[in-house]
């Protein structure tokens, strides 16, 4: 299996490198809207706008990056793909994929971010570490989200309207942990970090257990 996914990792981003545009687009997307709060404040805002718009953007950026994981991907590649691979390996691959391109994205949005918004963050070492566990939670919810929405028609549309009542639970956790760290407080509660990272195992293991029965289909 471990070969399995490193082969399909090196394939999605030998597809990425082909098609630029659609990377190009999430990038060019996470500028301008950054550059949009920027014209909008022009000014050092208050840490609970700072916080809640960062975390709108990325949201949104990460949204457009994973939809078009299974989205895209023609019936002939995925009945290929099912001859060549086992199910656990092609959402796994998926994850680890997503993952890596959206720990870029959120590393280039945070620093366009403070180079126009402003850098309040307080406690830099533990918003890195929320950033991350939000990027791989991001990935691998929305992962499984867009191979459920990819058995629709309409698959764009319903993995919008699935993917925000189920990433709420995991963005209220983000918002208050970033927080912490904007505060730079110091007595913050580690069981809000906790909760983060069991989120993530929880998703990542119930990703790795229902695929099969959703590629069956």
């Amino acid at each position: 299996m471990i070969n399995q996914i490193k082969y399909l990792v090196i394939k999605e981003l030998k597809l990425e490198i082909r098609n630029k545009y659609a990377l190009g687009g999430i990038l060019l997307y996470v500028v301008s809207t950054v550059f949009v709060s920027y014209l909008s404040f022009k000014k050092i805002i208050n840490p609970a706008t700072w916080n809640a718009l960062f975390w709108i953007i990325l949201l949104f950026a990460s949204i457009n990056g994973v939809a078009k994981s299974f989205i895209n991907e023609t019936k002939g590649r995925l009945l290929y793909l099912y001859t060549l691979a086992s199910p656990q390996a092609i959402i796994l691959s998926k994850i680890i994929y997503n993952s890596i391109l959206l720990l870029v994205l959120s590393g280039l949005c945070l620093f366009v971010y403070t180079l126009f918004v402003g850098n309040i963050i307080q406690d830099l070492s533990l918003f890195i570490l929320v950033l991350i566990s939000g990027s791989l939670g991001f990935a691998s919810l929305l992962t499984m989200v867009s191979a459920i929405a990819s058995k629709s028609n309409n698959n764009f549309t319903l993995m919008a309207i699935l993917s925000f009542p189920i990433l709420m639970p995991l963005l209220i956790v983000l918002i208050k942990l970033s927080r912490n760290a904007i505060d730079g407080l110091e007595n913050w509660d580690i069981n809000y970090l906790l909760v983060l990272l069991f989120i993530n195992v929880i998703i990542i293991a119930l990703s790795y257990l229902l695929f099969r029965y959703l590629w069956r289909d």
